[in-house]
């Protein structure tokens, strides 16, 4: 049967529009896709400038931390104290370089660390710089005055023998003084087998080591001396021997402490630091005091 002519028109006009429908909504997926393929780049864009960014600053990082060992490299000093606290600092240098090296540059957090860490150790050089050269700057006045002590000496034999008496007199007084001064100070980390180490999870108890130096004009008797051992967190460490003393007017608590019987004479001592928990990595720092005076310090690191 034929189809109707107005019949034909109809569905031939209904397909025209059910086609146009499905180009028209073709393209829009298109359209659509193409956004999201352009999105899609442009993070992936963004996401490699950050990276790298942070690889920039990680590697200026680096760049900064040679520079400073390099710089620790070349301080030196003719005190032995001064320079065992230089090669502290150049050990805690090599291993802030050694985590830096472990660590991914996307890390903002550890490398942020990294670089308070380095502006402390800025600090440390620093002092080191102005501690030497006040030293040297002190040396060089006492060279002079010395050095005019003896011009004058030479004026005539009686001022010689006078002034020799004066300059011996304040020379002792100077160099023995009536306060308590020690050497040889250390602190040592030490395994179950009383042998030391620098692991930290083999570490058992520390041992503060030093001496007390001979001093004709000091007080004769029974002496205590106290340590005070603060670990990286600068966290006083405490056990059931621990006790307070006074210094200088000012109330201090002690990890530990040991009475000697000074006499005059050079006295070695050793203080142990025991039962004050777990010991972790990082820098412990030491305090020597009697309640007369700070006789000085030193650092322990733990890997």
């Amino acid at each position: 049967m034929a189809e109707d002519p107005l019949e034909r028109i109809e569905r031939q006009e209904r397909e025209r529009k059910a086609n146009g429908g499905l180009k028209t909504t073709l393209w829009i997926l298109i359209v659509i896709a193409l956004a999201l393929a352009g999105v899609l780049g442009y993070m992936l864009y963004q996401r490699n400038n950050l990276v790298n960014q942070l690889e920039g600053e990680k590697a200026e990082l680096a760049q900064q931390m040679t520079e400073l060992q390099s710089d620790f490299a070349s301080l030196s000093s003719d005190y032995e104290s001064i320079n065992h606290q230089l090669d502290t600092s150049r050990e805690q240098v090599a291993l802030l370089i050694d985590k830096l090296s472990k660590t991914e540059a996307t890390n903002r957090a550890k490398i942020r660390q990294y670089e308070k860490e380095l502006g402390t150790l800025r600090t440390i050089m620093k002092g080191y710089i102005v501690q030497i050269d006040s030293l040297n700057t002190l040396n060089k006045k006492l060279t002079a005055d010395a050095a005019a002590a003896r011009r004058e000496a030479a004026e005539s034999r009686q001022r010689n023998e006078e002034l020799t008496a004066q300059v011996t007199e304040l020379s002792s007084k100077v160099s023995s003084g009536k306060i308590l001064k020690a050497r040889g100070i250390s602190l040592q980390a030490m395994y179950n087998n009383d042998k030391p180490g620098d692991r930290h999870s083999r570490v058992r108890y520390m041992l503060a080591n030093l001496s007390l130096v001979e001093n004709s004009l000091a007080d004769r008797g029974p002496v205590r001396v106290y340590v005070r051992v603060k670990d990286p967190e600068g966290i006083l460490l405490m056990n059931n021997e621990s006790t307070e003393f006074t210094c200088a007017g000012q109330t201090l608590q002690a990890t530990a402490s040991r009475e000697v019987d000074y006499e005059g004479q050079e006295v070695d001592l050793s203080i142990y630091i025991n039962d004050t928990g777990e010991f972790v990595k990082g820098i412990y720092t030491l305090e020597v005091y009697t309640e007369k005076s700070l006789l000085g310090g030193a650092e322990c690191m733990l890997r």
